[in-house]
């Protein structure tokens, strides 16, 4: 009797209270949670994947929506209605193109390093390119590699996913989408002349994306 009355005590709660109580932490928390900060807070048994599971379904169509932001979760406004939220934004100061390039070849060549950066740019990176990057806390050091001297590299974080609304940096758009929206040039580097279909794919992605 004694042990029966011993389990009941840890009997995780109803899945739909589950799903009241990651909503209530989600809409509270000013960062996105992770699945392992939502298992500490929750009592003994309970279990946050399935109540995400079922809050992301109720949720999809909605107003608000429950994404997936790197190993976290958070509510966002559906993308169709951001236009209605323009007036609560704040005017954010806007990146140099030196600042736009590096942030783009850190996202697109992660785990990266700053001799790697200024290679595919063709010019020095400054300190202070980076350090507003850093500020930004959209890139953060990666581990260092194994080769001499080991340097340090640079990733993406999940403020610059949640910044652009993406789920990993596997979503990043392709080239064709970056040229469309006007995020990139279509001229090619100066001194890069018209190259073979082999030199044009093994470039892509890499000193083809930028200029200077």
């Amino acid at each position: 009797m004694t042990e029966q009355s011993e389990e009941s005590l840890f009997d995780a709660p109803p899945m739909g209270e589950q799903e009241r109580m990651v909503e209530a932490i989600l809409f509270a928390s000013a960062e996105p949670v992770t699945l392992a900060e939502l298992e500490a807070r929750m009592p003994h048994g309970a279990d946050p994947a399935e109540a995400l599971m079922h809050l992301r379904k109720r949720y999809d169509g909605r107003g608000v929506n429950l994404v997936k932001v790197g190993d976290a979760y958070a509510f966002r406004t559906a993308a169709d209605l951001g236009f209605l939220m323009r007036r609560e934004t704040v005017e954010v100061r806007k990146l140099s193109r030196a600042a736009i390039e590096t942030l783009a070849i850190v996202a697109y060549h992660q785990p990266v390093t700053r001799a790697e950066i200024e290679e595919i740019r063709g010019v020095a990176v400054s300190r202070g390119t980076v350090d507003q990057l850093m500020e930004l806390e959209w890139i953060r050091l990666g581990r260092r590699r194994m080769t001499p001297g080991r340097p340090v590299t640079f990733v993406v974080t999940e403020q610059f996913l949640d910044h652009f609304g993406l789920e990993s940096a596997r979503d990043l758009p392709g080239l064709k989408e970056l040229r469309a929206a006007g995020l990139l040039d279509s001229r090619p580097l100066p001194g890069q002349g018209a190259t073979g279909d082999e030199d044009e794919e093994a470039t892509t992605g890499q000193s083809e994306l930028f200029e200077d």
